[in-house]
């Protein structure tokens, strides 16, 4: 009986030192301001818009985002700097079937699913940077859907 106690309060102890491990790279801070994180559907996905209001680029670089259980990576917008996007394939509407496989090239397939290091709710996302050589998280909440 002794060593049943023993043995369950191990567990116990290294399942609590496993999950304060899987969030030390959540920050609370990021060096960078965003505005208004909002998203909408476009004919074959999401596309979430983050507006910066400052980064300090020579310190981190935004690499990628998880966002409605799919990760994503960011890219910076050609039109405006201060804008990054990131794509999230569900499937195109205009797929093309056919019996000739050579007429099929170009379909794309959907986005597979990708489970995020932390939970998040509908209206969050986690971005992912990098800072000193390190992958950090940052959770953007507040996220809206736009037309």
């Amino acid at each position: 009986m002794r060593k049943a106690v023993l043995f369950a309060t191990g567990l116990l102890v290294m399942a609590l030192f496993a999950s304060c491990g899987s969030n030390k790279n959540l920050q609370e801070d990021i060096p960078a301001q965003f505005s208004e994180v909002y998203y909408n559907y476009t004919s074959d996905g999401i596309k979430l818009h983050i507006p910066l209001v400052s980064i300090q680029e020579e310190r981190i670089s935004l690499d990628a985002v998880y966002f409605h259980g799919m990760k994503s990576p960011l890219v910076q917008s050609e039109e405006r700097s201060n804008l990054y996007v990131a794509n999230f394939r569900m499937g195109s509407k205009d797929m093309v079937m056919h019996e000739d496989p050579k007429k099929e090239y170009g379909n794309q397939a959907p986005q597979k699913p990708e489970k995020s290091p932390v939970d998040l709710d509908n209206d969050e996302a986690l971005l992912v940077f990098t800072q000193d050589n390190q992958t950090k998280y940052y959770k953007l909440t507040g996220i809206v859907e736009k037309e």
